[in-house]
Formats: structure tokens, sequence, C-alpha cells
């Protein structure tokens, strides 16, 4: 075709041109408005609502109901794509003949590729808070009048994927706050700006709503606690020489706890005069015990440990039977890592052998473990990482059997009775042999 031709068939069909970059154009708003509306930081934009921005407000109308937002964008871009595409094929046929068709898929593609996604997208990502901010006051009657429309496909598509048993609520939000947070932090991590400590500090507050006391109790196994029917002198060594500030008092079996004795309450008793170790009543200083369900989640557990003031309870399973004690350190642990003082015992629970191995005792908290070696295994199904293997394996392994899960080697070294007493974990990929 001679150039005189094509400007002769540019000056015929000049609006249909125009009509067609229009619609590029258009394609590369809701493009744009999409990826700049769902990446804007929700904290931003209600800071700049908050300075009276009247822009923000209109981006966090929106924002609250994402899917809608999404759902007509997507309606709109994929309007204006097909109707860019239909344009220019029905023009080039005029031009080509019969070629129009490929020569018309092949441009458009490039076209919106480059300039109706790529460009407006990157564009949007590289400053999503002042992008959204722009393009909210246009959105938002576009939202408002096609709206009805997303959200009547939306409720055909949940018709249809209800016929194949997914069920979708229309009232989920696509990402909680808490979630929105941790991926955040997690990010933010990966990224360098913010340290390890940091981030499991942030992970420990999240997850008190998702931990139970029985997570992280001491298991009665190990709950240090003093007969009240031994000697008062016996009490007393007992007391004094407990690395523990509360120690539960008990009488006739473990179970029955009648009382949390506070080495500072008997220190106050001892000084009293006329009062020898040979004579105090031990269950006089004691306090009343505090019982707690086993299921109560950290988060009720620590608010309750503040609002009556104390540091210990003793948890207790749907039957009454005493399963451990908890207490305020335990709790706070989980935030900020292991509290250790000068009074605390020397327990190593993790060691590192020269080999690259871990040797762990059975009763180490799989959280602890996590938080200790970035690892992620998971502690839905067990507390432990004794648990984990007894899970796992679906056993009670014997001692030197191995087991190979969630990218680790766990090698039983020690068991005592139907406990593992400890482990060597290894990466799976690890070719040294048992030591």
């Amino acid at each position: 075709m001679s150039a005189g031709a094509l400007w002769a068939f540019v000056a015929e069909h000049w609006l249909s041109l125009v009509s067609v970059a229009c619609l590029l154009l258009l394609s590369a708003f809701f493009s744009g408005a999409e990826a700049a509306l769902t990446a804007a930081s929700r904290t931003r934009m209600h800071m700049l609502e908050s300075g009276g921005e009247r822009r923000a407000r209109i981006a966090n109308r929106l924002i609250e109901r994402r899917d809608r937002l999404v759902g007509t964008l997507l309606l709109g871009n994929n309007l204006v794509n097909i109707l860019a595409t239909s344009l220019a094929t029905s023009l080039l046929i005029g031009l080509v003949g019969n070629l129009a068709v490929a020569i018309a898929t092949f441009a458009m593609t490039v076209l919106l590729v480059v300039f109706a996604e790529v460009l407006p997208k990157s564009w949007a990502i590289a400053s999503p808070d002042r992008f959204a901010v722009a393009v909210a006051p246009l959105v938002r009657p576009f939202v408002a009048v096609v709206g009805p429309v997303s959200a009547l496909i939306n409720a055909l598509v949940r018709r249809l994927l209800s016929l194949f048993g997914v069920t979708l609520s229309a009232d989920r939000p696509m990402l909680s706050a808490q979630e929105e947070l941790r991926e955040a932090v997690d990010l933010l991590h990966r990224e360098g700006a913010v340290v390890k400590a940091d981030r499991d500090r942030l992970g420990g507050v999240l997850d008190l709503g998702e931990l139970e006391v029985s997570d992280i109790m001491v298991h009665r196994t190990a709950m240090r606690a003093v007969n009240a029917e031994e000697p008062p002198e016996v009490c007393v060594r007992e007391i004094l020489q407990s690395p523990f500030t509360r120690l539960p008092l008990w009488r006739g079996s473990a179970d029955n706890i009648i009382g949390v004795v506070h080495s500072k309450d008997l220190l106050r008793a001892l000084a009293e005069p006329d009062v020898q170790p040979e004579t105090i009543d031990i269950v006089k200083i004691a306090q009343k015990p505090w019982f707690v369900p086993d299921t109560t989640n950290l988060k009720d557990q620590l608010n309750a440990f503040l609002r009556r003031k104390l540091h210990l309870a003793i948890v207790v399973d749907e039957y009454g039977q005493v399963q451990g004690l908890v207490t305020l350190e335990d709790i706070l642990e989980e935030i900020v890592g292991d509290i250790a003082d000068e009074h605390d015992l020397d327990i190593q629970g993790v060691r590192q052998e020269a080999d690259g191995s871990i040797v762990v005792d059975g009763s180490v908290p799989i959280r602890d473990l996590n938080r200790a070696l970035d690892w992620s295994l998971p502690d839905e199904e067990a507390t432990t990482v004794a648990g984990l293997v007894i899970h796992e394996s679906k056993s009670i392994p014997e001692e030197r059997q191995a087991f190979t899960f969630y990218g680790k080697r766990f090698i039983v070294m020690k068991r005592v009775k139907n406990r593992i007493t400890k482990l060597r974990i290894r990466a799976a990929d690890d070719e040294g042999q048992v030591g």
C-alpha cells in the first residue's frame, strides 16, 4: 500500500483510530488503578485521611470493599480491551483483507501488554499511595455504576463454584489485619529492614490469640511443688533452695493443689519473732490457688494475669485434673524470647554439634526451636519435639530409629520408658551417619 493510500485511510478512519487510542489509555487507567489501590498502604491512607486528605478518604472507602473494587476494574479492563481489539480488527479488514485478524491480534497484544499492563502497573507499584490518591475520585463513580454488575458476576461465580463443592464467603476479607501485619513483617525481614529478634517479637504478639496455655505450660511431670505433709523445716528448705519464686503446695496427692507459696511471704513469716523453720505453718502463708482451663488462649490468660495481679495459675483439663502450671513469665517469653535472671537453672535443651547436627531434649517446645534456629516445623498437632516425632511416625520410636520429614532427619538418641528424651536433628540431605 502506497503512502498516499495509507494517509487516505487514516483521514477516512481517524475517528476509529482515535477511539482505539482512547480505549488503550482507558485500559492503562484501569490496570494502574487496580495495581495502586490493591498495593496502597492502609496505614498511609488512614494517616492521609486523618490529615484531611479528601481523596484518601475516597480511596479508603474503595479499599474496604476490595473484592467489589477489583471485580469492577477487571470488568472495565476486559470490556475496553475486547472493544479496542474488535475495533482494530474491523479497521484492518479494509486495509489488509484476510490478514486483518492475525495482524490485529499481534499488534493489539503488544500494545495492550506494553502500554496497558506493564507500563501503568509498574508506574503504580513504584508509588502506589500517590497513584491511589490520584485515581480514587475517578474510580469511585465507575465503581458506583458498574459495581452492581460486578456483584452479580461474583454471585454467579459463587453459585458455579458451589456446584463443585467450593464455598466462598461473601463477608470474608481477602486478607485479615493479622495476616497483613505478619506478611508485612516477614517481607521487611527478608529485605533486611527488620532484624530477626524484632520479627519474632511481633510474631509472638500476633500468635497469642492462636495459642492455648496447654501449648506453653510446664507439664505436671516437670512441675516442682511442695508436699504440705513434709516436716515444716523440709518445706522451708525446699522453697528457699528452689530457683522459682512461687511453688504450688499439695497434700495427699500431686493433683490436690491446696495453695501457692511465695518465697517472700515465707521470708516475712520467718522474720516474725519466735518463728522458727520447725514451727512455721506453710499452709497458712500459702495463697489460694488459681485454676484455669488448659484450653484458655494466651491472649485471654495474659489479660487475666494483669487483671488479677497474679503471676501463676494451675492448669487443669476438662475433668479438673492438674495438667501443669503457667506463669506470666511463660506468656511474656512467647513475645520477647527467654527471660533469664541470675537464679534461673542453666538447662541446655538445644546443643549444636561439631558435625552440624542439633541435639535436642525431647521436651523442648517446637516454637522455641523454631525461634532459636529460624526453622518452620509445624506445632499444630504437637507441642514438643518428641511429640512431633511421635505424631509423624504414628508410633513410639525405638532408640537409634530415624525419620525424615519437613526437610529434617530426626534420630532418636535416648528413650526412657515411653518418653523420647533426646534426639539428634540434621538436614535431610546431610550424608553424615548417625553418631
